[in-house]
């Protein structure tokens, strides 16, 4: 069963498209939206098998951003919560937080930035656990976890003595603090947060694996497979935009070296790429990579020229081609970051020799 698109589009023109500037220069957070798409059954996986769930979530964030990237990246925070609570063994968790994540009662978030880079070798691991009767005690600081709010669950990895533990977490826990960060260059409203942890307690029962190592790997491919429809919504757009002023100064832009057609087949090669993958059902980490790394290129390809296209009026602050091109920087910095990606691809398809 497809998206329906239809559907889709209305929610974004009533509780998105107007609220764009905003979220981009006032930080707000639209969570409206967010808990609108659960509660128009956009994530429900029940009566899906995971190869349908994907491809229909994909375009949900595809769609998102391209009218703002910012919350199509909030949108991918709660897939990928979505994907751990999916993809545990604790059926007690699966069974008590899943419907909640699917019908948009609740709103889930990553917090696995700083793990992802601690498995990739780039960071230490900032929070440790203590292993207690019935659960974990967690303590250390995790320096910023997007889409979080007042009864937002997360999940969070800290090292146990040998090996690190995985859990679900909510942020109205008492323990936890909180403290909002902005001032950034594009994704304000991403309801970014700092979060520390001082004896915080989490019961086996919200114990997403306790090899934390073994599960990454199984849903990392899932985790970057969720981005990529980031930058194919960035494109999107910026094709539009190069359209619109395609007659500008007496049809000049003809001459500019990159153009909208070019773009487009672009982007429809590297989705046809991507729904080949998924169909396959060997979403392989080596293969998924080099799909993000690729859309990181063509995204910021296609917001250059949509610049170019624009000239002067894209640079008047507020316009929506320097929106595009910021939202693009964000995408190649968004774990793993282009640097790493550039390092895994390559040590992956060495490794694979």
């Amino acid at each position: 069963m497809a998206v329906d698109v239809v559907v889709l589009q209305a929610l974004i023109d009533e509780k998105l498209k107007p609220f764009v500037k905003r979220i981009d220069e006032e930080a707000l957070y639209a969570e409206d939206f967010l808990h609108a798409l659960g509660k128009s059954g956009f994530f429900d996986s029940s009566q899906k098998n995971e190869q349908t769930t994907l491809l229909d979530e994909l375009t949900i964030v595809q769609e998102t951003a391209k009218v703002c990237m910012t919350t199509a990246f909030c949108l991918w925070c709660h897939l990928a919560a979505l994907t751990y609570i999916r993809k545990t063994k604790n059926a007690a968790l699966r069974g008590k937080i899943l419907p909640l994540l699917e019908n948009g009662e609740v709103l889930g978030a990553t917090g696995l930035s700083n793990p992802m880079k601690f498995y990739a070798g780039l960071e230490k691991l900032h929070l440790s656990a203590k292993r207690v009767e019935g659960g974990y005690v967690l303590d250390g600081v995790l320096p910023a976890v997007s889409n979080l709010g007042n009864n937002h669950w997360f999940g969070a990895i800290a090292h146990n003595e040998e090996q690190e533990v995985m859990v679900f977490v909510n942020t109205d826990n008492a323990n936890i603090t909180l403290k909002e960060k902005t001032h950034f260059l594009g994704v304000n409203g991403s309801a970014t947060y700092t979060c520390k942890f001082e004896n915080v307690f989490v019961a086996d029962d919200y114990v997403v694996s306790h090899n934390a190592s073994t599960f990454v790997d199984q849903i990392r491919p899932t985790f970057i497979l969720y981005q990529v429809p980031l930058g194919f919504g960035v494109v999107e757009a910026s094709v539009e935009g190069i359209e619109k002023v395609k007659a500008k100064q007496n049809g000049c832009n003809e001459y500019l070296q990159v153009q909208a057609d070019v773009l487009s087949v672009k982007l429809q090669s590297l989705q046809t790429h991507l729904a080949l993958l998924v169909q396959s059902g060997e979403i392989t980490l080596n293969a998924i990579s080099k799909i993000r790394l690729q859309a990181v290129y063509e995204t910021l390809e296609a917001v250059q020229a949509n610049m170019l296209h624009n000239g002067s009026a894209g640079y008047i602050a507020g316009s929506t081609p320097s929106r595009k091109l910021r939202e693009a920087y964000f995408f190649a910095n968004l774990t793993p970051t282009v640097r790493q990606l550039e390092k895994m691809t390559k040590t992956l398809t060495c490794n694979s020799k």
